[in-house]
């Protein structure tokens, strides 16, 4: 074999036997293979020799495979380095995939899983090797929230490019709207799995009762109504990327299973007698603080401190509204089946709203101004941009019906000529009054209108009041909203 073109790995490990053992396994792979047996003797090799994967041990004589992260992350070589942790040692891999590594092994090394990950690093190492080429087709497949040339925009496209070159968990903070999948989906697709599957999930739109059937499958038999074998989330990412959209919804039962299968990489479905190994990159996002949850007792923090390796966090629109030109343009062009266009006016509308449903509410906003736009050319009138005050523009006559009578019904007197503005204006009602009632009105309006604004999507209406999709759905039963 000439080895020479063969990719090189170094495996770095005081104990005689695993070295052995990792050097027959890679070896069988058709890789070259150096070991060293300390930190020295390891250093000496990265001086004369360049490598697509350094495997160390954490526990060496002379030091810490800690220092070979830290000093391979500082380099300029790009080269991935994974760590092998003692078992039950996961703070230690957290700690490691923080400080740069790629990702970990636990001991005993399970050889299925060093394969995939020896896999997955020469990939990336490719990926990074090779130079930067623009395939049109993936150019067309680019998530539309990349738009953009602010500063905010530039740093996160930066974070996403190192983020890919990893195996380390993610979470993605921001406002509802900023973008959160978009961007998970961008780290996948420039990483080396993007040939691999990439499956988001709504955490809080799972049933409390069906959330581990669906993350981990289950088997024939297994209850009332399984009927035949069925692979969860986990499987159907096996490979790929897993994002946990709204993470911060999962029940605490759910947590500690969640929290397992992380860790262990290993996952049992329900019926099950045997755990099957899963290999999956998880991305989780969300757009609540997780610290405070933590502290309020509803997340765990040891799953909190596995998900929050590496934070990446997404600006809202009104703190890059230099790219709402932009953004709209590609919006426009993704939307309107012939030429449309932002008048003057129409964009300097835009660049003055403030944007609390961030990017997507600008999708709303143009996808609506569309249905209003003449000659191809949308207006300020076009946009029907919501006011502090609550906006009726664009709202069917029965949504103003509504609206007017929960003013009447508790004695906010609104001049018709209010109405007819488009500004509907709720006063607080004189006393004595029921308190749980007009609030139950005020309630329930305010569903019906982020319904009518979401044209009945359940998922953007929740984001757009605040609330998990669990929490919405069970007001939309309580105040009975058709």
């Amino acid at each position: 074999m000439n080895t020479s073109s063969c990719p090189k790995i170094l495996v770095v490990d005081d104990e005689a036997h695993l070295r052995e053992l990792l050097e027959i396994t890679l070896i069988k792979m058709g890789l070259d293979v150096d070991s060293a047996e300390s930190l020295g003797v390891a250093r000496s090799y990265l001086q004369k020799n360049t490598y697509s994967l350094v495997l160390t041990d954490m526990r060496l004589p002379d030091g810490s495979g800690m220092e070979l992260v830290e000093e391979l992350s500082a380099s300029d070589k790009n080269t991935p380095i994974a760590v092998i942790t003692a078992f039950g040692s996961a703070d230690n891999a957290v700690i490691a995939l923080k400080a740069g590594a790629f990702d970990y092994v636990s001991k005993p090394v399970a050889l299925d899983h060093l394969r995939k990950l020896v896999r997955s690093a020469l990939e990336m190492h490719e990926v990074a090797a090779a130079p930067v080429s623009r395939d049109p087709e993936a150019s067309l497949r680019a998530p539309s929230f990349l738009i953009g040339s602010s500063a905010g925009m530039q740093m996160v496209r930066s974070q996403i490019e190192r983020l890919a070159r990893s195996m380390a968990p993610v979470i993605i903070t921001g406002e509802s709207g900023s973008g959160k999948e978009l961007a998970a989906r961008e780290i996948h697709k420039t990483s080396a799995r993007a040939a691999q599957a990439f499956v988001a999930v709504n955490c809080g739109a799972i049933p409390e009762n069906l959330m581990e059937a669906e993350f981990f499958g289950y088997r024939k038999g297994a209850f009332t109504g399984a009927v035949d074998d069925r692979d969860g989330f986990f499987q159907a990412a096996n490979g790929g990327t897993l994002m946990l959209d709204e993470v911060a919804d999962l029940p605490l039962a759910m947590q500690v299973k969640l929290l397992r299968a992380i860790q262990e990489r290993r996952i049992r479905k329900i019926g099950a007698t045997t755990e099957e190994s899963v290999d999956v990159r998880i991305i989780s996002a969300t757009h609540q603080n997780l610290a405070r949850c933590v502290e309020e007792g509803r997340f765990r923090q040891d799953l909190y401190y596995r998900l929050n390796v590496i934070e990446l966090h997404l600006p809202p629109l009104r703190q890059r509204l230099e790219d709402i030109p932009e953004l709209a343009q590609g919006m426009l062009t993704k939307l309107a089946q012939t030429s449309v266009s932002l008048a003057p006016a129409a964009l300097q509308a835009l660049l003055q709203y403030d944007f609390p449903g961030n990017v997507r509410e600008l999708e709303n906003i143009l996808e609506r101004a569309l249905a209003f736009a003449n000659d191809g050319c949308i207006e300020p009138g076009d946009l029907m941009l919501r006011g502090t005050r609550i906006d009726t523009h664009g709202l069917p006559a029965a949504a103003l019906t509504t609206s007017a009578a929960v003013a009447a019904d508790y004695g906010a007197a609104t001049a018709p000529a209010a109405i007819a503005e488009g500004a509907l204006e709720l006063t607080l009602p004189s006393l004595p009054c029921s308190l749980p009632d007009f609030l139950e009105q005020v309630e329930r309006e305010m569903i019906r209108r982020a319904l009518q604004q979401t044209y009945q999507n359940r998922t953007q209406a929740a984001e757009l009041l605040g609330v998990s999709f669990r929490q919405l759905r069970y007001q939309i039963q309580k105040l009975k909203i058709q």
